[in-house]
């Protein structure tokens, strides 16, 4: 079981660093919300290791260290390591879903740029909709329609992540956008990072993002009603926080490079109030047949995945991301090695 003292530490680092997450997290009941707020502490770290960290390759390897230490019920001595090996423990995680996103997190580290929308969506089911799935194990649900719904709505959340931050990450010279939107605009991925500004071409790519994402929001719900009643409140909360940050986008002519899209405080609690009758509404109303609708091909390694309950070996499509990492990282190490022997 979890310890108390490391779900603290989970909920301390979820409240400080994932806002959105911290108030949807508030209407799930607590037998879903305490590992829960233990696997986003965990995939937080993950992404913040990578993301924050100059030496990212360094950081995926360390990541993959970490995760097999998890899975041999060995953990790192640390808070979120031990709960989410209890979390693993607890619900029999299969293993491809937290796998899933460290291979986002290498094509991070690679520098990967995508040259088509499914190309940002296999990204996306990696580094979000990887999440949704673990977060349907904790409740229980393994049925594939609600999953391929449950991944829908992560991949609408990746998109709205990636249209709210393009000139954040431009100024990091990470580009999400695909490049064939760019190359239809006239454009390169380095004379974009030279003058990263919202002129119309790029505003038109992030309102294709945000009406990409507003479409999958909308399937998505019909997966919710097949969650128990009592995690509903709390998956409505996400899908309308969320997408209210596109909305924010919207309101902003799609310009978010000037400035970052932000919802109040007053916005998130008029979404959970919103989530709440939401829930309310499905409990009385028949299913949607959306509900049934074809899994995105992106995602559907991840729906068979939680489907099958599977804890497999890593898939080659991982290994071949691992290992160059680490041929990276030999060679990095060899140039280094070169350059100071040149030195002296």
């Amino acid at each position: 079981m979890m310890d108390p003292r490391d779900l603290e530490a989970c909920t301390e680092a979820i409240r400080h660093g994932s806002l959105s997450f911290h108030a949807a997290s508030k209407l799930l009941p607590k037998s879903v919300r305490d590992p829960a707020l233990a696997l986003y502490a965990f995939c937080r770290l993950a992404d913040d290791e990578v993301d924050l960290k100059a030496e990212k390759v360094e950081a995926v390897l360390r990541l993959r260290d970490r995760l097999d230490l998890v899975y041999a019920g060995t953990p790192k001595d640390a808070a979120a390591d031990r709960a989410f090996a209890a979390v693993v423990e607890q619900f029999d995680m299969p293993r491809a879903l937290p796998d899933a996103l460290l291979e986002g997190l290498a094509w991070d580290a690679e520098g990967r740029t995508y040259a088509t929308l499914s190309g940002v969506k296999e990204y996306s089911a990696r580094v979000a909709s990887a999440v949704g799935a673990m977060m349907c194990v904790l409740m229980g649900v393994r049925d594939a329609d609600a999953l391929a719904r449950a991944c829908d709505l992560g991949v609408a959340m990746q998109l709205t992540n990636i249209a709210r931050d393009v000139g954040e990450d431009a100024l990091e010279r990470r580009l999400y956008l695909p490049t064939d939107w760019l190359e239809e605009a006239g454009m390169t991925p380095e004379s974009f990072f030279a003058d990263p500004r919202p002129t119309k071409a790029v505003r038109a790519m992030v309102k294709r993002l945000v009406m990409e994402a507003n479409r999958l929001y909308y399937r998505s719900e019909a997966g919710i009603g097949a969650l128990p009643a009592s995690c509903r409140p709390g998956i409505y909360a996400a899908r309308f926080i969320y997408a209210g940050i596109g909305g924010r986008l919207t309101g902003m002519g799609y310009d978010s490079i000037s400035a970052r899209a932000r919802t109040s405080k007053a916005q998130k609690l008029g979404w959970l109030a919103q989530s709440v009758a939401a829930s309310a509404t499905t409990s009385v109303m028949p299913q949607s047949a959306v509900l049934y609708a074809k899994p995105l091909p992106e995602v559907q390694f991840l729906v068979d995945a939680a489907a099958k309950g599977a804890r497999a070996s890593r898939s080659d499509s991982l290994f071949e991301a691992l290992a160059a990492l680490e041929a990276k990282r030999q060679s990095e190490r060899a140039t280094l090695i070169g350059t100071r022997a040149r030195a002296t």
